[in-house]
């Protein structure tokens, strides 16, 4: 009850004029955002952020936290309509969500990934709202053994639980994390893997690869069938909406455990990128149409885009009650509350209700501001492929360019895109599967970094990874993830026995 009055009285903060105006602002800008490829939901606020010096705390945080829901919802659209993954945790949504626009049915995927979406961050906003106290002692347990042991069940989940040749899956990782070892090593600050190439210390942008490998990969194999000068099909009718929403409660048990999933990588943190990847492979192995995932299952869309919204959404929750953020966009919020004078931490729920308070009711008027805003314009983001994609496919490659260039402002990063875009064309010509590069891409460093610190409180002892319930139960759960073939053989010939 006390948690339920102090919401009413966030709602009362929200529900001014001005508040609704800058919501629905954010919730705009956010959107365009997330469809830029390259921009991301973290550069959009940090670029937003001065724009909020002058405002209250509490209409500030209200703005940049719905440019983070737009973003989170705008990731969605270019990963279905062409291929090209607007945010990082949309790349698992492009796997089914692509191949449904290619049949006509854009409107449908994107109805699916929007209100997949909503519910996902709806249930982390309401465990937000209930579950601050537990989850915060909970957040503190995690130490660096327990935060690799969740990158090794997500890449052991992909090697056991795809459906395609664990050796290639194998080798595909290996060539990410190779990659994801160039540039600057962060713990004793080495350079690795440059050969004398100073603009390699960086190392190689996930965003920039990302875009490569989806968008200009996507390309070349277009110009290889031989452009289309005729536009897809694209169903604009209204009634689609309704019609997807009878058939999403049939996944109401997909949905339900992407929630679960997408919470506990925000909160611990994971992020919402290894969320969806691996809520997706979950997907692929509990569902009865497992084997045709990647031909343009609606569930392959439900399942990433609810698992990422609810990983970036209870992603605020460490940062408001522990003062560590869960993402990245959450530590660009994190500085603006420093800036205006807010000390996160358990203190702020006591010092600053009106501001938490406000902030919590924002993300459920947001979230639905959020859903109506790309619902209503679902029709017009379906008919962008009645466009002939010998006309789009320039306009998407300069807009490429454009993202990865903005990434760094560096020429290089261009050159790069598409060097990672004939090694997508070659995947996909090899029949080698794109995600798990990716996938090792953006988290080897951090797996990296986790296993090495562990290596270094234990003092090079393996069994640091079962000291405790915790980080034993997950990694215990990860073996069993990367021999479930065989085991799951071994279990079928007792049972024919």
């Amino acid at each position: 009850m006390v948690e339920l009055s102090a919401l009413f009285h966030g709602f009362a903060v929200v529900l001014t004029p001005f508040n609704l105006l800058l919501m629905m602002i954010g919730i705009v800008l956010g959107v365009i955002i997330g469809v830029l490829p390259g921009l991301g939901g973290a550069n959009g606020v940090a670029i937003l952020l001065p724009l909020t010096f002058t405002m209250p705390p509490t209409s500030a945080i209200i703005m940049l936290s719905c440019i983070y829901w737009g973003a989170l919802f705008g990731g969605a659209i270019t990963s279905i309509l062409f291929n090209i993954p607007g945010e990082p945790w949309s790349v698992a949504t492009t796997f089914d969500g692509y191949p449904m626009a290619q049949q006509g049915r854009a409107g449908e995927a994107l109805t699916a990934a929007f209100t997949s979406s909503f519910v996902g961050a709806l249930v982390a906003v309401v465990m937000i709202t209930f579950l601050a106290p537990l989850v915060a002692q909970f957040a503190l347990q995690f130490g660096p053994p327990e935060f690799f042991s969740v990158y090794l069940l997500t890449f052991c989940s992909f090697i056991g639980m795809g459906k395609g040749s664990p050796f290639k899956t194998l080798a595909a990782m290996t060539l990410g994390f190779a990659l994801a070892a160039v540039g600057m090593d962060t713990v004793t600050g080495q350079l690795r893997l440059i050969f004398g190439f100073t603009d390699l210390m960086r190392g190689f942008d996930f965003l920039i690869a990302v875009i490569g490998l989806f968008g200009i990969g996507e390309i070349l194999l277009s110009m290889e069938e031989g452009l289309s000068f005729t536009g897809k099909s694209a169903k604009i009718d209204p009634k689609i909406v309704l019609e997807t929403w009878k058939k999403l409660p049939r996944y109401w048990l997909t949905s339900l455990r992407s929630c679960l999933i997408g919470c506990w990588m925000g909160i611990t943190p994971g992020g919402a990128t290894p969320a969806s990847f691996m809520s997706y492979g979950v997907a692929k192995r509990m569902s009865k149409n497992g084997e045709k995932f990647g031909t343009g299952q609606i569930e392959g869309v439900i399942a990433p885009e609810t698992a990422a919204h609810a990983a970036g959404t209870s992603a605020l929750l460490p940062m408001l009650a522990l003062g560590i953020p869960g993402s990245p966009t959450a530590a660009v919020l994190l500085g603006g509350l420093l800036i205006w004078g807010l000390q996160p931490g358990p203190l702020l729920f006591v010092e600053q209700k009106d501001f938490v308070w406000g902030l919590i009711a924002s993300m459920y008027l947001g979230n639905l501001a959020g859903l109506i805003i790309v619902l209503t314009c679902v029709p017009l983001f379906a008919a962008i492929l009645r466009i002939p994609f010998s006309i789009i496919a320039p306009v998407i490659i300069v807009i490429c360019a454009i993202g990865a260039y903005t990434v760094h402002n560096a020429m290089l990063d261009i050159w790069f895109m598409l060097l990672f875009g004939v090694i997508g064309y070659v995947f996909k010509k090899l029949d080698y599967p794109l995600a798990p590069l990716v996938l090792a891409l953006v988290l080897g460093d951090r797996a990296e970094d986790s296993f090495r610190q562990s290596m270094l409180i234990s003092q090079g002892e393996m069994s640091v990874f079962f000291s405790n319930w915790l980080v034993g139960g997950i990694t215990a759960l990860s073996l069993v993830m990367l021999f479930w073939p065989l085991l799951s053989t071994l279990l079928a010939r007792l049972r024919a026995a």
